[in-house]
Protein backbone atom coordinates (compact mmCIF):
# COMPACT_ATOMS: atom_id res chain seq x y z
CA UNK A 1 0.00 0.00 0.00
CA UNK A 2 1.46 3.57 -1.14
CA UNK A 3 1.76 5.68 2.22
CA UNK A 4 -0.96 8.24 1.54
CA UNK A 5 -4.46 8.43 3.79
CA UNK A 6 -6.64 5.78 4.16
CA UNK A 7 -9.95 6.70 4.37
CA UNK A 8 -12.66 4.11 6.19
CA UNK A 9 -16.43 5.07 6.31
CA UNK A 10 -18.63 3.88 8.54
CA UNK A 11 -15.94 3.93 11.61
CA UNK A 12 -18.23 4.02 13.92
CA UNK A 13 -19.81 0.70 13.08
CA UNK A 14 -18.86 -2.64 13.89
CA UNK A 15 -16.14 -3.99 11.15
CA UNK A 16 -15.50 -0.05 10.23
CA UNK A 17 -14.32 0.42 14.16
CA UNK A 18 -12.18 -2.95 14.33
CA UNK A 19 -10.67 -1.77 11.08
CA UNK A 20 -9.77 1.65 12.33
CA UNK A 21 -8.20 -0.17 15.69
CA UNK A 22 -5.93 -2.67 13.52
CA UNK A 23 -4.94 -0.03 10.93
CA UNK A 24 -1.55 1.11 12.87
CA UNK A 25 0.05 -2.73 13.15
CA UNK A 26 -1.80 -3.20 9.00
CA UNK A 27 -0.72 -0.16 7.21
CA UNK A 28 1.97 1.66 9.90
CA UNK A 29 3.22 3.99 6.74
CA UNK A 30 -0.52 5.21 6.34
CA UNK A 31 -2.32 7.96 7.99
CA UNK A 32 -5.90 6.42 9.16
CA UNK A 33 -8.85 8.78 8.44
CA UNK A 34 -11.90 7.19 10.16
CA UNK A 35 -15.01 8.40 8.84
CA UNK A 36 -18.43 8.51 10.47
CA UNK A 37 -21.62 10.29 9.94
CA UNK A 38 -20.96 13.26 11.82
CA UNK A 39 -17.49 13.62 10.21
CA UNK A 40 -18.85 13.28 6.92
CA UNK A 41 -22.47 12.79 5.03
CA UNK A 42 -21.80 10.68 2.52
CA UNK A 43 -24.23 11.53 0.95
CA UNK A 44 -23.49 15.19 0.42
CA UNK A 45 -21.73 14.31 -2.36
CA UNK A 46 -20.53 17.63 -3.42
CA UNK A 47 -18.47 17.81 -0.24
CA UNK A 48 -17.69 14.77 -0.48
CA UNK A 49 -15.98 14.98 -3.84
CA UNK A 50 -14.19 17.88 -2.74
CA UNK A 51 -12.81 16.29 0.66
CA UNK A 52 -11.48 13.49 -1.61
CA UNK A 53 -9.28 15.49 -3.86
CA UNK A 54 -8.13 17.60 -1.14
CA UNK A 55 -7.13 14.75 1.11
CA UNK A 56 -5.88 12.14 -1.78
CA UNK A 57 -6.81 9.01 -0.27
CA UNK A 58 -4.58 5.84 -1.42
CA UNK A 59 -6.94 3.54 -0.53
CA UNK A 60 -10.95 3.71 0.57
CA UNK A 61 -12.20 0.71 2.94
CA UNK A 62 -16.34 1.95 2.48
CA UNK A 63 -18.05 0.37 5.30
CA UNK A 64 -20.95 2.17 5.80
CA UNK A 65 -24.30 1.39 4.84
CA UNK A 66 -27.93 1.50 5.97
CA UNK A 67 -27.78 -2.41 7.27
CA UNK A 68 -30.69 -2.82 8.99
CA UNK A 69 -32.81 -5.11 6.61
CA UNK A 70 -36.11 -3.71 8.39
CA UNK A 71 -34.95 -0.29 7.93
CA UNK A 72 -34.40 -0.77 4.17
CA UNK A 73 -37.47 -2.46 3.43
CA UNK A 74 -39.33 0.34 5.14
CA UNK A 75 -37.80 2.81 2.76
CA UNK A 76 -36.08 1.23 0.14
CA UNK A 77 -35.22 4.65 -1.79
CA UNK A 78 -33.24 5.59 1.37
CA UNK A 79 -31.54 2.08 1.21
CA UNK A 80 -30.86 2.37 -2.39
CA UNK A 81 -29.31 6.09 -2.03
CA UNK A 82 -27.10 5.09 1.31
CA UNK A 83 -26.15 1.50 -0.35
CA UNK A 84 -25.76 2.24 -3.92
CA UNK A 85 -25.31 5.45 -4.80
CA UNK A 86 -23.18 6.46 -2.06
CA UNK A 87 -21.07 3.82 -3.15
CA UNK A 88 -21.16 4.72 -6.56
CA UNK A 89 -20.28 7.97 -6.30
CA UNK A 90 -17.06 6.68 -3.51
CA UNK A 91 -16.14 3.70 -6.10
CA UNK A 92 -16.28 7.01 -9.24
CA UNK A 93 -14.15 8.83 -7.22
CA UNK A 94 -11.80 6.11 -6.26
CA UNK A 95 -11.31 4.84 -9.60
CA UNK A 96 -7.79 4.61 -9.74
CA UNK A 97 -6.64 3.58 -5.94
CA UNK A 98 -7.39 0.51 -4.26
CA UNK A 99 -11.49 0.32 -3.12
CA UNK A 100 -12.58 -2.34 -0.56
CA UNK A 101 -16.28 -2.72 -0.69
CA UNK A 102 -18.21 -4.67 2.23
CA UNK A 103 -21.07 -6.85 0.75
CA UNK A 104 -23.20 -9.46 2.56
CA UNK A 105 -24.12 -13.30 2.85
CA UNK A 106 -27.65 -12.45 1.59
CA UNK A 107 -27.05 -11.98 -1.67
CA UNK A 108 -28.14 -15.42 -1.77
CA UNK A 109 -31.46 -16.60 -1.48
CA UNK A 110 -29.93 -19.33 0.96
CA UNK A 111 -31.35 -22.36 -0.81
CA UNK A 112 -27.96 -24.15 -1.27
CA UNK A 113 -26.01 -22.84 1.02
CA UNK A 114 -21.59 -23.28 0.69
CA UNK A 115 -21.81 -20.55 -2.02
CA UNK A 116 -18.68 -19.78 -3.33
CA UNK A 117 -17.86 -16.62 -5.46
CA UNK A 118 -18.86 -18.04 -8.53
CA UNK A 119 -22.19 -19.09 -7.27
CA UNK A 120 -25.70 -17.19 -8.59
CA UNK A 121 -26.68 -14.26 -6.12
CA UNK A 122 -30.52 -14.72 -5.64
CA UNK A 123 -31.75 -11.18 -3.32
CA UNK A 124 -34.69 -12.05 -1.05
CA UNK A 125 -34.82 -8.44 0.87
CA UNK A 126 -34.53 -4.51 -0.60
CA UNK A 127 -31.11 -4.90 2.20
CA UNK A 128 -29.65 -7.71 0.11
CA UNK A 129 -31.03 -5.92 -3.43
CA UNK A 130 -28.79 -2.68 -3.01
CA UNK A 131 -25.96 -4.60 -2.19
CA UNK A 132 -25.82 -7.09 -5.61
CA UNK A 133 -26.63 -3.30 -7.14
CA UNK A 134 -23.22 -1.70 -5.56
CA UNK A 135 -21.26 -5.08 -5.67
CA UNK A 136 -21.43 -4.70 -9.40
CA UNK A 137 -20.90 -1.26 -9.67
CA UNK A 138 -17.59 -1.96 -7.46
CA UNK A 139 -16.78 -5.03 -9.52
CA UNK A 140 -16.60 -3.14 -12.83
CA UNK A 141 -13.35 -1.76 -11.71
CA UNK A 142 -10.68 -4.22 -12.09
CA UNK A 143 -8.58 -2.24 -9.20
CA UNK A 144 -11.58 -2.61 -6.65
CA UNK A 145 -12.27 -5.50 -4.54
CA UNK A 146 -15.57 -6.65 -3.05
CA UNK A 147 -16.06 -8.72 0.24
CA UNK A 148 -18.63 -10.81 1.09
CA UNK A 149 -19.29 -11.35 5.00
CA UNK A 150 -21.35 -12.73 7.53
CA UNK A 151 -22.85 -12.47 10.78
CA UNK A 152 -20.25 -10.59 12.90
CA UNK A 153 -19.34 -10.50 16.14
CA UNK A 154 -17.61 -8.14 18.81
CA UNK A 155 -17.25 -4.56 20.47
CA UNK A 156 -19.00 -1.74 18.85
CA UNK A 157 -18.90 1.66 19.73
CA UNK A 158 -22.66 2.05 19.85
CA UNK A 159 -22.88 -1.35 21.68
CA UNK A 160 -25.59 -2.70 19.40
CA UNK A 161 -24.04 -3.55 16.22
CA UNK A 162 -22.81 -7.22 16.92
CA UNK A 163 -25.18 -9.88 17.14
CA UNK A 164 -23.93 -10.83 19.77
CA UNK A 165 -24.14 -7.17 21.35
CA UNK A 166 -27.48 -7.54 20.44
CA UNK A 167 -28.12 -11.12 22.21
CA UNK A 168 -26.59 -9.25 25.12
CA UNK A 169 -28.93 -6.36 25.33
CA UNK A 170 -31.91 -8.65 25.31
CA UNK A 171 -31.34 -10.68 27.98
CA UNK A 172 -30.44 -7.88 29.64
CA UNK A 173 -33.56 -6.67 29.49
CA UNK A 174 -34.91 -10.18 30.70
CA UNK A 175 -35.84 -10.80 27.24
CA UNK A 176 -36.37 -14.34 26.02
CA UNK A 177 -34.82 -14.85 22.87
CA UNK A 178 -36.56 -16.82 19.77
CA UNK A 179 -33.84 -18.29 17.56
CA UNK A 180 -34.59 -19.85 14.24
CA UNK A 181 -33.37 -23.49 14.27
CA UNK A 182 -33.22 -23.82 10.60
CA UNK A 183 -31.51 -20.56 9.56
CA UNK A 184 -27.68 -21.36 9.14
CA UNK A 185 -24.75 -18.61 8.53
CA UNK A 186 -21.02 -18.04 9.05
CA UNK A 187 -20.40 -15.97 11.93
CA UNK A 188 -17.21 -14.38 12.78
CA UNK A 189 -15.24 -11.86 14.85
CA UNK A 190 -14.85 -8.56 13.29
CA UNK A 191 -11.04 -8.13 14.48
CA UNK A 192 -10.64 -11.30 12.76
CA UNK A 193 -12.92 -9.78 9.02
CA UNK A 194 -10.57 -6.46 9.92
CA UNK A 195 -7.30 -8.79 10.20
CA UNK A 196 -8.01 -10.96 6.72
CA UNK A 197 -9.33 -7.40 4.69
CA UNK A 198 -6.09 -5.74 6.05
CA UNK A 199 -4.23 -8.98 4.56
CA UNK A 200 -6.20 -8.89 1.11
CA UNK A 201 -5.54 -5.40 0.59
CA UNK A 202 -1.67 -5.64 1.42
CA UNK A 203 -1.13 -8.49 -1.51
CA UNK A 204 -3.43 -6.26 -3.69
CA UNK A 205 -6.31 -8.69 -3.99
CA UNK A 206 -9.15 -7.36 -6.54
CA UNK A 207 -12.07 -8.82 -7.27
CA UNK A 208 -14.97 -10.77 -5.00
CA UNK A 209 -13.33 -12.89 -1.94
CA UNK A 210 -15.94 -14.50 0.67
CA UNK A 211 -14.68 -13.79 4.17
CA UNK A 212 -16.80 -15.44 6.89
CA UNK A 213 -16.16 -17.99 10.26
CA UNK A 214 -15.46 -21.45 9.51
CA UNK A 215 -18.44 -22.69 11.05
CA UNK A 216 -22.02 -22.98 10.31
CA UNK A 217 -24.09 -22.32 12.66
CA UNK A 218 -27.86 -21.92 13.03
CA UNK A 219 -29.53 -18.82 15.28
CA UNK A 220 -30.22 -21.10 17.81
CA UNK A 221 -26.48 -22.95 18.23
CA UNK A 222 -25.32 -19.39 17.87
CA UNK A 223 -27.45 -18.43 20.87
CA UNK A 224 -26.53 -21.42 22.89
CA UNK A 225 -22.76 -20.62 22.44
CA UNK A 226 -23.33 -17.30 23.84
CA UNK A 227 -25.94 -18.42 26.76
CA UNK A 228 -23.03 -20.57 28.22
CA UNK A 229 -20.97 -17.55 28.18
CA UNK A 230 -22.92 -15.32 29.77
CA UNK A 231 -24.68 -17.43 32.71
CA UNK A 232 -24.61 -14.53 34.67
CA UNK A 233 -27.53 -12.89 32.88
CA UNK A 234 -29.47 -15.80 33.10
CA UNK A 235 -30.27 -15.85 29.33
CA UNK A 236 -33.59 -17.51 27.90
CA UNK A 237 -33.80 -18.79 24.62
CA UNK A 238 -36.40 -20.71 22.94
CA UNK A 239 -36.39 -22.71 19.74
CA UNK A 240 -37.90 -20.98 16.23
CA UNK A 241 -38.57 -22.32 12.58
CA UNK A 242 -38.74 -20.28 9.86
CA UNK A 243 -41.61 -21.93 9.28
CA UNK A 244 -43.33 -19.79 11.38
CA UNK A 245 -42.62 -16.85 10.26
CA UNK A 246 -44.19 -14.19 9.21
CA UNK A 247 -42.25 -11.09 8.37
CA UNK A 248 -40.12 -10.53 4.28
CA UNK A 249 -38.49 -13.57 3.26
CA UNK A 250 -35.17 -14.38 5.19
CA UNK A 251 -33.12 -16.99 3.37
CA UNK A 252 -31.98 -20.21 4.92
CA UNK A 253 -28.95 -21.34 4.47
CA UNK A 254 -26.35 -18.52 3.35
CA UNK A 255 -22.88 -20.23 4.66
CA UNK A 256 -20.34 -19.36 2.46
CA UNK A 257 -17.39 -21.12 0.96
CA UNK A 258 -13.97 -19.20 1.96
CA UNK A 259 -11.21 -21.18 0.87
CA UNK A 260 -10.21 -18.46 -2.11
CA UNK A 261 -9.74 -16.04 0.85
CA UNK A 262 -7.83 -18.74 3.09
CA UNK A 263 -6.00 -19.48 0.56
CA UNK A 264 -4.15 -16.06 0.23
CA UNK A 265 -4.20 -14.77 4.07
CA UNK A 266 -1.36 -15.91 6.69
CA UNK A 267 -4.02 -17.63 9.42
CA UNK A 268 -7.31 -19.39 9.66
CA UNK A 269 -10.23 -18.00 9.49
CA UNK A 270 -12.24 -19.00 13.21
CA UNK A 271 -14.98 -20.93 13.66
CA UNK A 272 -17.07 -19.17 16.50
CA UNK A 273 -16.98 -22.17 18.88
CA UNK A 274 -13.17 -21.89 18.73
CA UNK A 275 -13.25 -18.39 19.35
CA UNK A 276 -15.56 -18.19 22.38
CA UNK A 277 -13.34 -20.78 23.50
CA UNK A 278 -10.46 -19.14 23.42
CA UNK A 279 -10.90 -15.77 23.52
CA UNK A 280 -13.09 -15.47 26.52
CA UNK A 281 -11.04 -12.15 27.40
CA UNK A 282 -12.66 -10.60 24.28
CA UNK A 283 -15.77 -11.28 24.54
CA UNK A 284 -18.25 -8.31 25.59
CA UNK A 285 -18.91 -8.27 29.40
CA UNK A 286 -20.75 -4.62 30.15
Amino acid sequence: MSGGPIWITGAGGLIGHHLFQTATAAAPRNRIVALTRDRLDLADFQRVRQEFREAQPSMVMHCAALSRSPACQADPALARRQNVEVTAHLSDLAAEIPFVFFSSDLVFDGRDGNYDEHAHVNPLSVYAETKVLAERIVLANPLHLVVRTSLNCGVSPTGDRGFDEQLRRGWEAGQTQRLFTDEFRCPIPAEATARAVWELAAKGATGLYHVAGAERLSRWQIGRLYASQWPELKPNIEPASLKEYRGAPRAPDTSLNCAKAQAKISFPLPSLSEWLSCEPSRIQTG
